[in-house]
Parts: C-alpha cells; sequence; structure tokens
C-alpha cells in the first residue's frame, strides 16, 4: 500500500493530545471546527489536554485562552513545556542556580518552583534557554561566560520557529543554536516535544496507556515524532507548520493526516493512513 493511499477516518480513542499552535488555534483565532471537535470527543467519553512547546504563558493562562475561544479548559488539562522544564530541573539537578534565557512568565515559574534565579554568570549551574523575544547580545554574552565556567544548557524545546498569521516568530532552537555556536556546548536536554519528559507528563496527566491515546499536531519532528515514540496513534494536520511536500519527503510518517482537525469526527472523511510493518 503506498503509504499516502487515502483510507477511512481515524477511530475514537481514549485519550486526545492536541498541540495547540497550528492545530488548535492560530495567533487568537481558532481553527475552523476546532471547538466542536474538541466537545463532540468529550461527549463521547474521550480525555483530553493540550500540550504546547510555547513557553510565554503558564498552563492557566493556556487555558483560559481556551475558554474565551469556546473551548472550556483548565490549567490542569494544559501541559507546556514550562511544565516539563520544571520536572526535569526537579528530578536532575535539584537545588540548582539557574540563568534563564527566556521572558519573564519563564523566569517566574521558575522561581515559583524554589530554584534561584540569576544573571550572574559566576554563579550559574544551569543555563535554560527558551524562546525569548527580549534575546540579545547582553544576554548571549552572559551565557556564554556562564557555560564556559561550567554551567550546563537544558532548553524547554527545539522549534525553530512558531507559526503565527503572518508567518511565524524565531523560537526556541533560533537562542539555543547561538548559545551552542559561540560555546561548543552542546545541550544536556532539551525537555519539551518531542522528548520522553514531554510525553511522560501528558500522558500521566490523560490516565490512559500509550495504545489507547493519539498525539494531533502540526509538526513531523515535534508532534508526531513524540507520539511514534511514545508508542502512540499519530494524527498530522496541515493547518500550521507542515505541508504535503513535506511530509512526502518526511522519513517520520504519522498513521493520519488531514487537512485540519474536523478529520478527527467528520463523518466519511478521508485520511492517509500508514501502515508502520509496510514502511
Amino acid at each position: 500500500m503506498d503509504r499516502h493511499s487515502p483510507a477511512v477516518a481515524a477511530p475514537l480513542f481514549r485519550g486526545y493530545a492536541f498541540d495547540l499552535d497550528g492545530t488548535i488555534y492560530l495567533g487568537d483565532a481558532l481553527i475552523d471546527g476546532a471547538a466542536q471537535v474538541v466537545a463532540d470527543l468529550r461527549a463521547a467519553g474521550a480525555r483530553t489536554v493540550f500540550v504546547t512547546n510555547k513557553p510565554l504563558e503558564t498552563s492557566t493562562d493556556y487555558a483560559a485562552k481556551l475558554t474565551r475561544l469556546g473551548i472550556p479548559t483548565i490549567g490542569a488539562d494544559v501541559i507546556s513545556a514550562i511544565d516539563a522544564l520544571i520536572l526535569y530541573l526537579r528530578d536532575n539537578h535539584p537545588g540548582a542556580t539557574l540563568m534563564a534565557i527566556a521572558e519573564p512568565v519563564l523566569i517566574d515559574e521558575l522561581a515559583r518552583a524554589g530554584f534561584e534565579v540569576t544573571t550572574d554568570p559566576t554563579c550559574t549551574d544551569v543555563v535554560v534557554v527558551s524562546f525569548d523575544r527580549t534575546f540579545d547580545y547582553d544576554k548571549l554574552t552572559r551565557a556564554y561566560q556562564a557555560v564556559k565556567g561550567g554551567a550546563i544548557i537544558i532548553a524547554t524545546n527545539p522549534d525553530p520557529y512558531c507559526p503565527t498569521p503572518d508567518g511565524g516568530l524565531p523560537d526556541c532552537a533560533a537562542m539555543l543554536a547561538a548559545i551552542e555556536a559561540c560555546t561548543g556546548a552542546r545541550a544536556e536536554a532539551i525537555v519539551g516535544k518531542p522528548s520522553v519528559h514531554m510525553a511522560n507528563a501528558f500522558l500521566d496527566r490523560l490516565g490512559v496507556g500509550a495504545g489507547d491515546a493519539v498525539m494531533v499536531g502540526d509538526r513531523l519532528l515535534t508532534d508526531v515524532a513524540m507520539g511514534l515514540n511514545a508508542g502512540m496513534a499519530t494524527v498530522l494536520v496541515l493547518s500550521g507548520a507542515t505541508t504535503r511536500e513535506q511530509l512526502a519527503d518526511s522519513a517520520v510518517v504519522p498513521n493520519y493526516v488531514f487537512d485540519d482537525i474536523r478529520g478527527l469526527v467528520a463523518q466519511g472523511q478521508r485520511a492517509n493512513r500508514v501502515e508502520q510493518s509496510q514502511r
């Protein structure tokens, strides 16, 4: 069977993990049908959570945005790269002093989680790198000095850019690349999608096993790769960062492909299913 041949729509799963940007909404506008799809899945008894690599707001903020846009959500049902970062730091670097190449929301969340955050390179154990629209030469220099002094690097997510209605913004990978380039060091961990740290966090929130869950997102190398590595079914939607041309050239192959998430529940919707044994 050709890996892009059409087949029936995806079945109903017990748990759904949805990416946000490019999957549920773009900027401040819901993608057509998103609210109805989530409502239909919930009405059918499925659990839903929302997973984002974008560390610019808290889980409570994202939940409030989803609710405002028409998808009622509580903070506990949103798992961000901030959550995965704090879990990783607590497990692997408890008590570390952090330098955060990040925006204020992430710095505040690290402090709220009990970590000391500094701008002094000589006191830094870990340089945390994130999506940072305030990134400048001073921050790059401080990070360089900290790493040269022995600090390790941990990044929130590997995304090179974040999709927006006007074409996107440079994301965490751009800041990380600058720091790695000048220091010659590499990040010890990138804790957001597609890492196992993020997958474990949202599967725990869903309360279902990987075999009963599906990851739905618009990126092959983060959303789809993470779901496949975790043993979940995967759905790629073409409403965000990935085109059909990019899919055709990719070694990462989702189980299902839809134009947008309406394909998850629409009667008669045609999807592209991939049989892993025939890859």
